[in-house]
């Protein structure tokens, strides 16, 4: 950990400031022969990331028909125009799972040779930081809808290091999602063992 920090601390000064539209490109790929179903529909959450619909929901929320979905390769970016409590103008993602789909109420970014895509999910997940950048981009329309073209969401300014610097810090982040991980997976086990022995204890 220490030497991440102390990467961290030295690659602070190479940060530029440039568009979001130069690290991601619009994907136009759509489901057009329907090659994937309902139970390939992700939804984007913004406590767990994108999740297979099924599984977070227990249901497809998928119409008749899911050939106008946009497809959603490994690595890529998307944008969910849906407010959310803490992120009234919507929230950006990295599929870091399987392929899927989602609907057209989603814009879907194909990164490019110059940014690591969980870096940008990394960059995005402070919630002052992704309110402040899409405020400017944003018009909500009548029904509290996100009023932004696919493309005009990455006319906002960004402030990135280097590809090498963004996938130390995107590495960085990922060992402590798995360390709260395995953290919470003791903690759960202590619980049922706790409950265990409170209705045991005196029988």
């Amino acid at each position: 950990m220490r030497i991440y920090l102390q990467i961290l601390i030295c690659i602070l000064i190479a940060w530029e400031q440039r568009k979001l539209e130069d690290y991601l490109e619009v994907s136009r790929e759509k489901n057009r022969e329907e090659l994937l179903g309902k139970e390939d529909v992700l939804s984007v959450s913004g406590e767990f990331g994108i999740v297979n619909q099924i599984e977070f929901q227990g249901r497809s929320f998928a119409g008749a028909s899911v050939a106008n979905y946009g497809v959603v390769e490994t690595g890529d970016v998307v944008y969910t125009k849906s407010p959310l409590k803490s992120n009234p103008y919507g929230i950006i993602k990295t599929n870091k799972g399987k392929i899927g789909i989602v609907s057209t109420l989603y814009a879907v970014y194909k990164p490019k040779k110059n940014v690591d895509s969980e870096f940008v999910q990394i960059y995005f997940e402070s919630d002052s930081r992704m309110n402040s950048y899409m405020h400017p981009l944003v018009n909500k329309g009548a029904k509290n809808d996100m009023k932004v073209s696919d493309a005009n969401a990455l006319k906002g300014p960004v402030v990135f290091p280097k590809i090498e610097e963004q996938t130390v810090i995107s590495q960085y982040f990922d060992s402590l999602d798995n360390l709260i991980t395995l953290h919470q997976r003791k903690y759960e086990e202590l619980q049922k063992i706790k409950k265990f022995m409170l209705q045991n204890m005196f029988v």
